[in-house]
């Protein structure tokens, strides 16, 4: 069994390698040879992947959902380069179900394949599980639940913020989208004479029109940020939108804008290389941007392109540029461009 555990979840991606020790030479005039051409594994082991991996189950506050994500076949045979034209080696990437030779003298492919699930994105994995753990969470958070961030610009405006669990925008300033907001976050100025930056969060109550022009949030309560997401040269001049994951996950405030999935793609890539990314905007204020120009992590510059619909990856002496199609199409073999440029 091979588990794969990512950050930030309390589950993991696991996948069955079984050894049959048997093999289908496919003789001329059989069933499989009819059918498949080349050796390979037997129909029947084949048929007990799909079992073991179905039966395979976790209860975790609710249904059941299956833990294992693909089960394969390991057999005796040493043309690894015949058997990548095989059915049961397609099938390994269409349904997470097939065979793999495996002897001393053929690892090759085996190798490959392990090198490639380890590779691949938490949403990859994700993506390729049939009805796997994990499921129902990664389809909530397709629709991420919106934020919207408040500026707090007084000590007064921030104790009646923390003592009545609400924040309250002149609605005036409100723009297409806030109604979408389930919870409200508060950006705390430098004004205020704490700790600069967004400092908590809390869900939607009831949204409350008052007399004056004045929107009230009221809120559950307040949740502080597990640390305070530092404004780093930008700010918020009205109230700005993002996701709760984005809010969750930031260190920093420019952080909260990204928006396009493009964006999106490279910032996730890069956080599996490291928690310090610096993403620079085409505005200093996160109300005002309309796009990410650049993020910088261990040495590297990520420009995006979107005229060209191009990534620009640039490292000491060399660089290399991604088509946004490329970048969606085969993170893995990107996001293993970028760990070569860091190394």
């Amino acid at each position: 069994m091979l588990s794969i555990a990512k950050k930030g979840k309390d589950y993991s991606f696991d996948y069955v390698f079984d050894a049959k020790y048997r093999i289908d030479f496919a003789v001329e005039g059989s069933y499989y040879g009819n059918r498949y051409k080349t050796p390979g594994p037997l129909e029947e082991d084949i048929n007990t992947m799909h079992r073991y991996r179905d039966s395979i189950v976790a209860r975790k506050k609710g249904p059941y959902e299956r833990t294992a994500f693909g089960a394969y076949v390991l057999f005796p045979w040493e043309d690894e380069h015949t058997y990548t034209e095989h059915h049961f080696y397609e099938s390994n990437e269409e349904v997470n179900i097939g065979g793999l030779p495996f002897l001393p003298s053929a690892t090759q492919l085996v190798e490959q394949f392990v090198e490639h699930l380890i590779e691949k994105s938490l949403e990859e994995l994700q993506a390729e599980g049939i009805l796997p753990r994990g499921t129902q969470e990664d389809w909530q958070s397709v629709l991420d639940e919106k934020v919207l961030i408040g500026v707090v610009s007084s000590e007064e405006q921030y104790r009646l913020c923390m003592q009545e669990a609400l924040f309250e925008l002149p609605a005036n300033q409100l723009k297409g989208g806030w109604q979408e907001a389930a919870y409200v976050a508060l950006y705390v100025s430098k004004d205020v004479g704490r700790q600069n930056g967004v400092v908590c969060y809390g869900r939607i109550t009831e949204v409350e029109v008052v007399e004056g022009g004045s929107v009230l949030f009221h809120v559950e309560s307040w949740v502080n940020v597990k640390q305070v997401i530092k404004p780093v040269h930008y700010g918020i001049a009205g109230y700005a939108m993002t996701t709760l994951n984005l809010l969750k996950e930031a260190n920093e405030l420019p952080e909260l804008f990204i928006k396009s999935k493009d964006e999106k793609a490279i910032w996730r890539m890069l956080r599996r290389v490291s928690d310090r990314i610096k993403v620079e905007l085409d505005s200093e204020q996160l109300d005002e941007a309309k796009s990410v120009r650049t993020y910088q992590v261990n040495g590297l510059e990520i420009k995006m392109n979107p005229e060209e619909s191009e990534v620009e990856i640039m490292g000491e002496g060399e660089s290399a540029k991604v088509s946004y199609s490329e970048l969606h199409r085969n993170p893995s073999a990107v996001f293993r461009v970028v760990c070569e440029m860091v190394q």
